[in-house]
């Protein structure tokens, strides 16, 4: 039992916003239950949900789960804060309604910080989609590439789904900002570097679900949301990789002609080489899910997210 257990407090607060997510929520629940070797709190915020989310919540059967319910939607990044502002744990991890973790993605996490001595820390992921085939996945940048880079683009890899952070650290960098859509996550990374860097697990503990009601559909807001980073912390965001990023997961979402226009973006931001990438895609819309049986990290992430689920699941 670890000293935080011992005191009735959780080690972690999972904190996880939700709105209309029946059909992937209860996945998302199970692999947070199912953390091995820490002591933890699931606090779901149902966002003003107009389906039965609240009840999938409640219905887990396990006290370990509280379910808030916002009446009035207040957005991803305010029914996040609300989850923080009702989490009891001596850390906070946040998890997306529709994201995966591996069994051991919280403990390797703590024993990462307290050997560090750091505030907060990342793992690496894959990108599945609705079937759970892995699409893509590949170790994350270390530390201090992540440090570098935070100026110009979001370096911390699978979104909020990925980072865990001391309570009294999250205090201090604030709430998320409920006026930003698409890189909320992004703003709270930032203030966290300040605090000092992250520990990481080069493992690929998160699976990040790509499917048709991802948020990241939604590219224009994420790019006027860049001025708005840009502004306020004084910075040179590499407007190129973020249009690459975005030519990428409409590629994988089928989307060819906004992946087209979105390397167009790209080329006019200076990156000549999206040219080619621009070809490729004509070429070839969608890229085939990640198949080598040898690739240790694809087959790391294929063990634990086969024992979650079937192959096959629903949409």
């Amino acid at each position: 039992m670890t000293a935080a257990a011992s005191t009735g407090r959780p080690d972690v607060s999972v904190v996880i916003p939700t709105r209309n997510r029946r059909d992937r929520l209860s996945l998302t629940l199970r692999s947070a239950l199912a953390q091995q070797d820490v002591s933890l709190e699931i606090v779901v915020v149902d966002d003003g949900s107009t389906d039965d989310t609240s009840d999938v919540a409640s219905r887990a059967g396990d006290a370990r789960v509280r379910v808030l319910r916002n009446e009035s939607a207040l957005g991803e990044s305010g029914a996040r804060n609300r989850g923080v502002a009702e989490a009891k744990g001596g850390c906070v991890a946040f998890l997306d309604d529709d994201d995966l973790w591996a069994p051991e993605k919280l403990s390797a996490q703590l024993q990462a910080m307290r050997e560090t001595g750091r505030l907060w820390a990342y793992t690496g992921d894959v990108v599945v989609d609705d079937r759970l085939r892995i699409l893509h996945g590949a170790p994350p940048p270390c530390p201090e590439d992540v440090m570098m880079s935070l100026p110009r683009h979001n370096s911390v890899p699978a979104g909020a789904s990925n980072v865990i952070v001391s309570a009294v650290a999250l205090a201090e960098a604030g709430p998320f900002d409920p006026k930003l859509r698409r890189t909320a996550d992004w703003d709270m990374w930032l203030r966290l570097a300040r605090l000092g860097p992250p520990a990481w697990i080069r493992r690929p503990l998160v699976a990040n679900c790509l499917h048709a009601r991802n948020m990241s559909r939604d590219m224009a807001v994420m790019f006027l949301e860049l001025e708005v980073i840009s502004r306020r912390y004084g910075i040179a965001v590499d407007r190129a990789r973020h249009y690459r990023w975005a030519a990428w997961n409409a590629r994988l979402d089928g989307r060819r002609w906004q992946a087209l226009r979105c390397y167009a973006g790209a080329i006019a931001a200076g990156d000549v080489r999206s040219m080619g990438r621009a070809a490729v895609a004509l070429a070839r819309p969608v890229p085939s899910p990640a198949r080598a049986p040898d690739d240790a990290w694809i087959d790391e992430a294929r063990a634990w997210i086969e024992t979650l689920a079937p192959v096959e699941v629903s949409a």
